[in-house]
């Protein structure tokens, strides 16, 4: 059994690789400007960090947010396990398209004052905090969107963020019953309710919030080739981690995905690290065959795809999803090769639960359900809640599953 400390290092190898990415392709003048151009920018969805900074702030920028929640993690004495694993991929990954150096830290705020109403430790709280990051375009929208004056805007958009981190942690409790665990994003289901409550008060009061769609296209291959290249090294870590060997890894596929379902706990560090792998590829892949293009969106799609694959995930329950959400982009009105419909795939897969309990038709069908959701839900929370998917998924569970379990037929 790894020890904490092995863990770490394991988690240390994408912020050591996207440090060092960085300054091959950037200057240090041009990091800090794009940082400056992340950082003042109104980033509701989609803002792909990409266009706004170029690669090398971007790179920079995702590399800070995790080493600095890594670090939290280990001085709050909390163990790496799936759960854990996934809080640090899914900051990576939105650290692309929402999430910067300056919007998340009144969410933290937000979850310690919350911490210390209910007289317990931040440590309680803490990966709720990180999944409830969800939100920080909230801050930045209302700081820089709103055209409020200064330094009002700045004040008021701190305080809504330090808001929503104190609501979320009761709220998740909450709400996760609502879909039973069938989607695995559930501080996404959490932030579309509030991101639909904030956004309805700013437009009560007029302030309107623009859809936004900035994208980037430059960097397709870059970016192919160092994700693959990442993803092949998490098999290979990991079948070190086995005792060099990829023995018991097809047993995880047993296990539904379900909340909650820790690989790291249920079979070792070592299969979860070659399940990440895995499912990495088989990411790639699927924006290959749709003949899209890797973004800033995708890679957060990427990269949640494979933190998650640490806590519920795998290709059993995953691929049915896959499958089901490019047969409606087919039959539908939307191009499977945008963006859009791509990341609703990557980000669908939290509904993998359904798939894993219910078998590949239903997975299928979820998938197919979820993005003609997915492409709707998003002007309820004006793109305040960059887990738009989990909103989504956790919508499409709480629908599905009541169906699914009222259609079985007693024995």
């Amino acid at each position: 059994m790894l020890d904490e400390r092995k863990k770490t290092y394991f988690l240390l190898l994408l912020p050591i690789m996207f440090i060092i990415a960085a300054f091959i392709f950037d200057d240090i003048e041009s990091i800090m400007k794009g940082l400056f151009n992340i950082i003042t920018n109104p980033d509701i969805l989609l803002t792909d960090y990409l266009e706004v900074g170029g690669l090398g702030a971007t790179f920079l920028n995702s590399a800070i947010l995790m080493l600095i929640n890594i670090l939290l993690i280990r001085k709050l004495g909390m163990r790496i396990n799936g759960v854990s694993t996934a809080a640090i991929f899914i900051l990576a990954g939105f650290a692309f398209l929402g999430k910067n150096i300056y919007n998340v830290w009144p969410i933290y705020l937000g979850g310690l004052l919350y911490a210390k109403y209910q007289n317990t430790t931040f440590k309680s709280v803490a990966l709720i905090t990180m999944f409830g990051t969800a939100l920080s375009p909230l801050v930045n929208e209302i700081t820089y969107g709103l055209n409020l004056p200064f330094p009002i805007n700045i004040i008021v958009g701190i305080l809504g963020g330090i808001l929503a981190g104190f609501v979320l942690p009761p709220l998740s409790s909450h709400l996760i019953r609502v879909h039973d665990g069938y989607s695995i994003y559930n501080i996404g289901f959490t932030a579309g309710f509030v991101g639909t409550v904030v956004t309805s008060l700013l437009r009560g009061f007029g302030l309107t919030i623009e859809a936004t769609s900035i994208l980037s296209s430059q960097y397709d291959l870059i970016l192919k080739v160092l994700l693959f290249t990442f993803f092949v090294i998490l098999i290979i870590v990991g079948y070190v981690f086995n005792g060099k060997s990829f023995k018991n890894y097809t047993n995880l596929f047993e296990y539904s995905g379900r909340l909650i379902t820790d690989f790291t706990q249920l079979t070792n560090f070592g299969i979860t690290a070659i399940n990440m792998g895995v499912m990495g590829i088989i990411g790639i892949l699927y924006v290959v065959i749709s003949q899209g293009v890797i973004n800033g969106p995708v890679v957060g799609g990427l990269l949640t795809l494979v933190g998650f694959s640490a806590f519920g995930k795998h290709p059993r329950n995953s691929v049915p999803i896959l499958i089901g959400v490019l047969i409606a982009g087919l039959v539908n009105v939307w191009d499977v090769s945008s963006t859009s419909v791509i990341i609703g795939a990557l980000f669908g897969t939290t509904l993998a639960p359904i798939a894993g309990e219910y078998g590949w038709l239903s997975g299928i069908c979820a998938g197919f359900i979820h993005l003609s959701i997915v492409m709707n839900v998003g002007v309820l929370h004006g793109g305040l809640n960059l887990y738009n998917n989990g909103f989504a998924g956790g919508l499409v569970a709480s629908i599905l599953v009541p169906i699914i379990d009222g259609l079985k037929r007693e024995d």
